[in-house]
């Protein structure tokens, strides 16, 4: 995963900012999902035998498509019959092309039973794996997995095991996902790893969740319900973006839009740091942690008076501090929205990032995130949920990536919304422009993971009721 250019490490003080309005930590760009082909997989046993003292599935993982795959965001499984219904396994990896320690192995149960296969071995990269050119594979990873009783393992009734197999060729006995999609292989019948369970009737959500949920109907940035309903609006200097900038309350308005009222944040700037105004808005307490966040929110490509080009950031994420360099409790997730590109990136891109921690100078990330790098102009329904084994983003009611559970939050967060420049680089005019982003909405429900669904139909009956704000969220 690159690293951000030198520019941009003017993000120093972002998180410790957050607090006092601070705001959203970048994502850091990388290489796009294939948009033409995907993966295969290759496969050969070193234990060919139908009994053994461990399982030994070495894998290939080859780029089929027409663009780089960052390895991360692949996972691969192997499935299998446990050789009784209390085995418990354990993963090695013997040897990797690119690292036993990019390599990560995790077992999983089938929702649907086979006389194949009942259980799986996941296969999965940590950022350090890299990623493949069109074309390149994995090189052999020599991995292996055995009874933690070191009992003898039955291979031969293994749904992806094949004795005969001691060569590498292609295996689609095993399926290879990348962000979450399908890209090769069949699982035993019933076992999709991209279908899901049956949801609960989308107009009827779960009850039991302690919820935050703000239509945003208010005067202006100086109506007194702002700051009674737990809401900060930024005055604060500092980072991130445009040094010299200032962050102006002012230009946080509520007009009308689809008949609801919206929040507008306007950024705007003539060129120079003295001149850029950013806005945000955040929650005064950091109390949100596992559970489910959604915000309707309107993304701009162009502004709305003046030149166009400038590195514009749009965002709605949660966050909390940094105590200190590289500690292990920070954490954030964000969406972030470039619709001229910045750090790198040439044009529109979406992110999604989860952070475990990073270290500002020099500068050193920990985290996991997902791109797509199209327009996203317009109004967007974003979700993300949070419980104890990963973090799972939607637009649209589309899943977007789903992250790993070494990055989930430690402690709770604040919500934040805000815009911002990354520099005054791609647009060099004097001439005075604006953008604004637009929030419909905003939900939190503690401890309970909803569908895009059933975030519509909880948003759907606050409305019906009349219901434009409710907190029960209790303090942290």
């Amino acid at each position: 995963m690159r690293t951000r250019p030198p520019v941009s490490r003017a993000r120093l003080a972002l998180a410790l900012a957050a607090l006092l309005g601070g705001g959203a930590l970048t994502a850091l760009p990388a290489q796009a999902a294939p948009e033409a082909g995907g993966l295969a997989v290759q496969y050969r046993t070193s234990a060919s035998g139908a009994t053994a003292d461990q399982t030994e599935p070495w894998l290939k993982v080859r780029n089929t498509g027409t663009s780089a795959v960052q390895l991360s965001q692949v996972k691969v499984r192997y499935y299998f019959k446990a050789d009784s219904p209390n085995a418990s396994y354990r993963f090695a990896c013997s040897w990797a092309v690119r690292g036993c320690s990019a390599v990560t192995g995790t077992f999983g149960t089938l929702s649907n039973p086979t006389a194949t296969a009942d259980r799986y071995l996941e296969i999965g990269f940590t950022s350090a794996a890299g990623s493949l050119a069109p074309g390149a594979d994995t090189g052999d990873m020599q991995l292996r997995f055995h009874q933690t009783s070191w009992q003898t393992v039955r291979q031969s009734d293994d749904y992806s095991f094949d004795g005969a197999r001691t060569s590498y060729a292609d295996w689609d006995k095993v399926t290879a996902q990348l962000a979450g999609a399908t890209m090769w292989g069949a699982a035993p019948e019933g076992n999709d790893p991209t279908d899901p369970t049956d949801p609960p009737d989308p107009t009827d959500p779960p009850g039991g969740g302690q919820t935050l949920f703000d239509d945003f109907d208010y005067s202006s940035h100086t109506d007194p319900d702002i700051s009674a309903h737990g809401w900060s609006v930024r005055a604060n200097s500092g980072g991130p973006g445009v040094p010299g900038a200032t962050w102006d309350p002012s230009k946080v308005t509520f007009v009308s839009a689809g008949g609801n009222s919206v929040m507008n944040l306007e950024t705007s700037t003539a060129g120079t740091g003295a001149s850029t105004t950013h806005t945000e808005v955040l929650t005064k307490d950091m109390k949100f942690k596992n559970g489910t966040y959604a915000a309707r929110v309107k993304f701009s490509d162009a502004p709305k008076s003046g030149p166009d080009g400038d590195h514009l950031v749009q965002t709605f994420f949660t966050i909390n501090d940094l105590k200190a360099p590289m500690a292990d409790d920070y954490a954030e997730y964000d969406f972030e929205y470039l619709p001229n590109g910045g750090w790198g990136e040439p044009s529109n891109i979406l992110y999604t990032t989860s952070w475990e921690t990073y270290n500002p100078d020099p500068w050193q990330a920990v985290n996991q995130h997902s791109e797509q790098r199209i327009s996203y102009a317009g109004w967007h329904d974003l979700v993300v949920t949070i419980d104890d084994s990963a973090i799972t983003y939607y637009v649209d009611g589309q899943h977007f990536g789903t992250h790993d559970a070494r990055y989930l939050p430690e402690r709770p967060m604040s919500i934040n919304f805000n815009q911002w420049l990354i520099d005054l680089n791609g647009q060099t005019s004097t001439t005075p422009r604006a953008y604004d982003q637009q929030v419909d909405y905003v939900l939190h429900v503690k401890d309970q993971v909803l569908t895009p669904a059933q975030v519509a139909a909880k948003v759907a009956g606050y409305r019906t009721a009349g219901t434009g704000f409710v907190d029960e969220v209790p303090a942290s």
